[in-house]
Order: C-alpha cells, then structure tokens, then sequence
C-alpha cells in the first residue's frame, strides 16, 4: 500500500497579471517518495475541483471554504489567511482520509499533476465513468471526463484490451467442442464488445470537447497534429469493433431448444416426428428445401448469409489459385512447344547433314571403284 500524500499550502502569492484583475494564488507544496514541487492553484480551480468530485462520485469529505461576494483576498489578508487554512483542511480530508475514492480519481490527479499510475489508472478511470453514467444518467459529463488528455489516453488503453478480451473469447468459441462452451464464451465476447462500444462513445465525445477547447484556445489543448492521430485511432478502434461485431453476428451460436429446458432435438427425435410409415424422396426436389449441414444447423439467417458469401469468397479465391496453375501450365506447354520447335530444327538440319554426308560417301565410293 502507497504511503498517503504529504501535502501543504504553507504560502501564497498575489497574481500581477496585466491581463486580467489581481487574484491569490496558493502554493500547494506535494512531497512524494522521490522528488517534492509546488502546484499554483486559484480559488476557482479548487471550485472546479469541488464539482467534478462531487459529480463522480458524491461530496468530498470536507467542505469547500465559501466564496465571499464582498471581500477580495487580493485586498484582504486576513481572509486570504483563512481560505488558506480551509483549503488546506480540504486537501487533507481527501488525501488522508479511509475513503480513497475520490483521491483515485484522474481529476484529482491532475489537478496535483500527479503521475498516472499504470495499474490502477484504467481501472481508476472506468469508476469515474461508471459512476458518472449512473449518477442521473449523466452521460455528457462521461465524455467531460474524458476530454482530459491524460484520461483520454487511459481509456483508449481500456479499450484495446476490451477488443483484446472479445477478440480471445471469439477464438476460444470457435474452438469450443460443446454447445455450452461455445455459448458460454460467446456472451462474454458481446459483453466486451458492449463495453468496448460503450467506451467509443466517450472517447469520440471527450475528443470533440479537445477539439473545441483547441479551436477557443483553452487549456489542455494538445495540438492539431496529436488530435488528428487520436482521431486515426479511434477510426482503426471503430473499424476492429465492427469486425469482431460480424464475427460475431456470423458465427453466433442460437439456442435449439424450443422447450424452457433447452435440449437439442436427436435425429431419433426426428425420425419419429416423421413417423415409420414417412418416407422421403430421394435426391433432389425440385422447389424443395435444401437439407442443413453441420455447418449450417447452429446458425441463424443472418449467419448463413454469412456464411454463403464466406463460401463464395473461397471459391472465388479457389478459381483465382486454379487460374494461377492453368497459366503456369500454359506456359510450361508454351515452353515446352518451343523447344521441341527447336529441337526439331536441329534434328532436321542433322538429317541435311547426314544427307549431304552420304552423298560424299557414294561419290568417294564411285572414285574408289574407278581407280580399283
């Protein structure tokens, strides 16, 4: 278990900003295990704070210090002093307390810029989505959620390992041996597929706000390049859900039974549905059904569609390798033409030859008699 955070707000300084009107910052002062920084932070950060907690997950466990209409602690010491106390008797509440509820959620992490832990940050993340969802149906305030850069990156790790976990349950149904088993994981694949869709929809959400908040210049901006490779890779995550979706749409598994017990109808059964006295034509009737296979029997309309055109895909590939051999084949023919093409040609010029040699023979022979 981690030691619980140390933390102070020991000073505090007047902002000088030209831009806007004097307001306190507080310096909030962080000791971890290997290095000790200071956070500024203004009273309207921690009001925002405040709110998201509360929206998460439910009121802190201390109160926010109240806001004072008619002071300005840019011209009051003495309620800067006394915001100081309250905020850091807020802080405290949160990051010693026994609940560690809030103090695990990224929104507090980010607003102490402390680092994302890798094991609890994507488990820390689906809390804070689950409880945003849940709380009033508060589904915009998800994607809020995750239009945090750092929240975005987590939650798009989620989701890569929910497609992972469909993609493996897929694998193992297909390799089950029992019906029992091939459903069994079969509903755990739909049940990643849903979260995994689920968690598209907030990341595609949190990456609109990124982009309005880049377009209005507000802070958390990432940049035009880094918003166009997440949108490349919520594109690639949308196109392997779907994939798997088909996948497992096609080869889904459908309940045979038709009785509250789910048994499997035997081919006994059948036969004595149809009686002893039932006989079936042989070969093919016309206008008549086509009989299922085992391939065809576990599947719905949608997945025998599915699996027609997976067929025809293979056949088609078929036709493409068995036009590949008969080129291959033609032009060993062609090949094989031409060189006996020119073996022929020699063979002919070899018959010239011997020819015009027998000729010389005859004509020597001749002399040779003569001179005999």
């Amino acid at each position: 278990m981690a030691p619980p955070l140390e933390l102070s707000i020991p000073t505090t300084i007047l902002s000088n900003d030209s831009s806007s009107k004097p307001y306190t910052l507080y310096n909030i002062s962080l000791r971890l295990p290997l290095r000790t920084f200071v956070v500024q932070k203004r009273y309207s950060d921690f009001e925002n704070l405040h709110k998201s907690l509360t929206s998460l997950i439910s009121a802190p466990p201390a109160p926010l210090p109240g806001k004072s209409w008619f002071t300005s602690t840019a011209s009051s010491p003495e309620l800067t002093e006394t915001r100081r106390v309250g905020l850091e008797k807020y802080l405290h509440a949160i990051a010693e307390g026994p609940d560690r509820r809030w103090r695990e959620t990224s929104v507090w992490r980010s607003f102490l810029n402390l680092p994302s832990s890798s094991g609890g940050s994507a488990s820390s993340t689906r809390a804070e989505l689950s409880a945003a969802n849940q709380r009033l149906g508060l589904g915009s305030h998800a994607g809020q959620v995750a239009a945090d850069p750092q929240v975005w990156l987590d939650l798009h790790r989620e989701l890569k390992g929910q497609l992972h976990e469909a993609r493996l349950f897929l694998g193992k149904r297909d390799g089950a041996t029992t019906a029992q088993g091939q459903y069994e994981a079969g509903s755990k694949a739909k049940t990643f597929l849903v979260k995994a869709g689920g968690l598209l929809g907030n990341l595609e959400e949190g990456l609109n706000i990124m982009t309005e908040g880049e377009k209005r210049g507000n802070e958390n901006k990432i940049g035009t390049g880094e918003l166009r490779r997440r949108r490349d890779l919520l594109s690639s995550a949308k196109v392997e859900r779907e994939g798997l979706e088909k996948l497992a749409v096609s080869l889904a598994v459908k309940n045979q039974g038709s009785n509250s017990s789910g048994a499997v109808a035997t081919q006994a059964d059948k036969s004595n549905l149809f009686g002893p006295g039932v006989s079936r034509p042989s070969g093919r009737v016309l206008g008549a059904p086509v009989p299922e296979t085992e391939r065809t029997r576990e599947l719905d309309n949608e997945g025998v569609l599915q699996l027609q055109k997976q067929l025809m895909a293979d056949q088609d590939l078929d036709v493409e390798e068995l036009a590949k051999i008969v080129r291959r084949q033609k032009e060993m023919g062609l090949a094989i033409h031409g060189e006996l093409e020119l073996q022929n040609q020699m063979l002919t010029r070899v018959d010239e030859d011997a020819e015009r040699v027998q000729k010389k023979i005859e004509i020597a022979k001749k002399r040779v008699g003569k001179i005999s």
